[in-house]
């Protein structure tokens, strides 16, 4: 499906989705709760509805009703069928580290996207704990692991490359027979990501000690939970950022006490000129001439492709570091979104680790010298129809469309991946003020 954007004038009130990350941590720990837990306002999307079913797969019942989830736990089974978590990777390593509790042999696939993505140290860091598992020769999945041979102990793995191998082995150290300890060989990044983890697991009783660069567990026993899922504030990044460039927007359901990390959006927002205004859960962004920001985004990876349009519309040179495991999500994101602005007349400069854009009301050497018409000629010229390849990538295609709300001309393509984590994004889009036309 393609959707082409119009320059758009956007206002009015958006209710944020719950948080995919926190619905699937709750599920993980439900799931290993014997008993019955409740989730409240969690999301459904194309991420948790595949959490749901590899659940229902190892025995793990899930009873939708409206608003409310109730998870049947504690009593797992041998599938029958190889595990397919679809395109989500949390799901994929978390249910990776789950399958070692349960006897018998699991097979864990994923979609095309997810079949590119690491898998490698947390099987290592699964052996060191007496788990036979295995990954595919590129240490991609599949993966194949061998139930019931968890014995805990000590294990160690790197921080830096996915904060959800951390979470899937703190996930089952309460089932070790000794206490656990995971050692860290290099420094943690997506650090609030491990803290939602930490605090799901805490709901659900158990206690975690950290310690500089290592987490201890001790035996402990899962309890059914009742827990209410908070906003999503990755998905409510896109909507931040359309009311800093077209409009006015104001945003319910979000927690600024939250432990998400995409919430630093604000501060983002703030520092790059944009009108914010908090009272309570509800926040209201309005248009402001934005300036170029300087940042690292090692623990909030996935705001990489809104603070990109954000500094493409910026004045001045904006720079992104801590971005290198941004290449291994859904797309390369790095390139993704070089490839998109640069389509669009934008000046970017890719690294390994960095990202650089030079936005669009940068003044030019020697524009001051230029006619009038000259300077809207060029103005307009990146504002002519362009085509931007979402590759796939939800972030990407909603990334996008708040850039061309506010230049107008910008044609989405693959724009249905955005039902991954946040399924109702173009009607709500549409409900703001968003001007667009979708095609096949």
């Amino acid at each position: 499906m393609k959707v082409t954007i119009k320059k758009s004038e956007v206002k009015g009130s958006v209710t944020v989705p719950s948080s995919k990350s926190q619905t699937i941590r709750a599920l993980m720990c439900a799931a290993l709760a014997r008993g019955e837990s409740e989730i409240i306002s969690p999301l459904d999307s194309e991420d948790t509805k595949a959490t749901v079913r590899v659940l229902a797969k190892i025995g793990v019942t899930v009873q939708q009703e409206d608003d409310r989830w109730k998870v049947k736990g504690g009593s797992f089974r041998v599938p029958t069928e190889d595990l397919n978590c679809g395109e989500s990777a949390t799901t994929f390593r978390f249910l990776t580290a789950i399958c070692a509790l349960i006897p018998g042999r699991h097979r864990l696939t994923g979609g095309p996207s997810l079949s590119r993505r690491p898998m490698r140290p947390l099987v290592e860091a699964l052996k060191k704990l007496g788990v036979r598992c295995s990954a595919e020769a590129k240490g991609t999945p599949p993966v194949t692991i061998e139930g019931g041979t968890f014995t805990g102990g000590l294990t160690e793995l790197p921080g830096d490359i996915s904060s959800q191998f951390i979470s899937a082995l703190l996930l089952i150290a309460p089932f070790s027979r000794q206490e656990m300890s995971i050692k860290l060989t290099t420094p943690m990044r997506s650090r609030p990501y491990v803290l939602m983890t930490l605090r799901c697991l805490k709901q659900f009783g158990i206690n975690v000690r950290s310690e500089l660069d290592r987490f201890i567990v001790r035996r402990q026993r899962y309890k059914p939970a009742i827990m209410q899922i908070e906003g999503d504030w990755s998905s409510a990044s896109y909507f931040l950022a359309l009311g800093a460039v077209a409009g006015d927007i104001t945003l319910q359901n979000l927690s600024t006490a939250s432990l998400q990390g995409d919430r630093v959006i604000l501060d983002f927002l703030r520092n790059m000129g944009a009108s914010v205004k908090v009272s309570g859960e509800v926040i209201r962004v309005g248009r402001g001439e934005l300036r170029a920001v300087h940042a690292d985004l090692s623990d909030c990876i996935d705001l990489l492709p809104t603070l990109s349009v954000l500094a493409a519309l910026a004045s001045g040179k904006s720079q992104f570091t801590g971005i290198e495991r941004a290449r291994l999500k859904e797309s390369d994101r790095i390139m993704a979104v070089r490839s998109g602005l640069q389509k669009l007349g934008i000046d970017v400069n890719e690294d390994r680790d960095s990202l650089s854009i030079t936005g669009l009301k940068t003044p030019v050497p020697g524009e001051d010298d230029k006619e009038p018409g000259e300077k809207k000629e060029k103005t307009e010229a990146a504002r002519k129809p362009t085509v931007v390849d979402s590759y796939g990538d939800h972030r990407m295609a909603m990334a996008f469309a708040v850039l061309g709300a506010a230049i107008g001309g910008v044609t989405i393509e693959g724009a249905e991946c955005v039902a991954k984590t946040f399924p109702a994004f173009w009607d709500i889009m549409t409900q703001a003020g968003l001007e667009m036309e979708f095609g096949s």
